[in-house]
């Protein structure tokens, strides 16, 4: 007999008690972000979770959003180990639709749900401060390694959390774009991962939840891994059982991790209600990253 709701809220009553007062950092994405009942899903939940007293703090990207933009624009996207080469044309277009479209729309679903969110850019208040990334390409061992420019893809120095504490403690729940700014003033498109981790390390969050398309990191039959530490991840990288756009994951994970963040858990957020489902059950629906 499947448990009825009652059931259902006396296995997440423990865990609201537990979970009361703490920051959580929520990483947005993917597909979770294109279908429309996943969005509202997904907004519900947030709201949820600030009405029973956790602060929810979203990362947010937007690759599929960008693309479309710059298909219209005539613009070929082109990237290097994952990352987006942003010349000045296409570092526009990112910072219009994060900042601007993609942004908005998520505290614009947020806020019809009952929530009180506010849309950031990491160049609000100094929020997030970047240096130009370069990127170190070995193809050939015989051959000395290419640097390889990337463009205005940057990587974070510092983060200022001052904006994101008073928005907290005044009941919002703040929404932030990850673009960054550097020592001049110019303007760098930041993977969201790893804007993520760093605010979570910087808010001292007691969670920093990985949102993707996969149930998480899945073994070499296929099955989910429900948790997992850094020497098996290694092994795995090694072994090429974890590849592709998880591995930046798991490395944002464990840098989580070792600066201060209490879990990370990886999951689907093609699930409904992963959130809710992730945080308030015993068996939780991801693979927790451990060191």
């Amino acid at each position: 007999m499947p448990p009825n709701v009652a059931d259902i809220l006396i296995e997440a009553l423990p865990y609201i008690r537990k979970f009361y007062g703490m920051t959580i950092v929520i990483k947005y994405g993917g597909h979770a972000m294109v279908d429309e009942h996943l969005k509202q899903d997904f907004a519900r939940d947030i709201t949820l979770l600030k009405f029973i007293g956790l602060n929810p703090v979203i990362v947010h990207g937007g690759g599929p959003q960008i693309n479309s933009v710059l298909d219209a624009m005539g613009i070929r996207p082109k990237f290097v180990q994952g990352l987006r080469l942003t010349d000045q044309p296409t570092m526009d277009v990112v910072e219009m639709v994060l900042g601007g479209k993609v942004n908005k729309a998520i505290v614009a679903q947020i806020n019809q749900q009952g929530g009180k969110a506010v849309g950031l850019s990491g160049k609000d208040a100094g929020l997030i401060q970047a240096k130009k990334l370069h990127l170190v390409r070995q193809e050939d061992s015989d051959k000395p390694p290419e640097i390889i420019d990337p463009g205005l893809v940057g990587e974070v120095t510092q983060i200022n959390p001052g904006i994101i504490h008073t928005l907290t403690q005044q009941g919002f729940i703040p929404v932030i774009a990850p673009v960054g700014t550097g020592e001049t003033g110019e303007t760098y498109n930041i993977n969201a991962d790893l804007v993520a981790s760093h605010i979570a390390m910087a808010l001292k969050a007691g969670r920093l939840v990985l949102l993707t398309d996969v149930d998480g990191v899945l073994d070499a039959s296929g099955s989910l891994i429900s948790s997992i530490d850094a020497d098996t991840i290694q092994q795995m990288i090694k072994e090429k059982s974890i590849s592709g756009g998880m591995i930046p994951k798991i490395e944002c994970a464990l840098q989580a991790l070792k600066g201060g963040v209490e879990k990370v858990p990886i999951i689907n957020g093609t699930k409904r209600h992963a959130l809710l489902l992730e945080l308030f059950t015993d068996s939780g629906i991801g693979t927790e990253v451990t060191l």
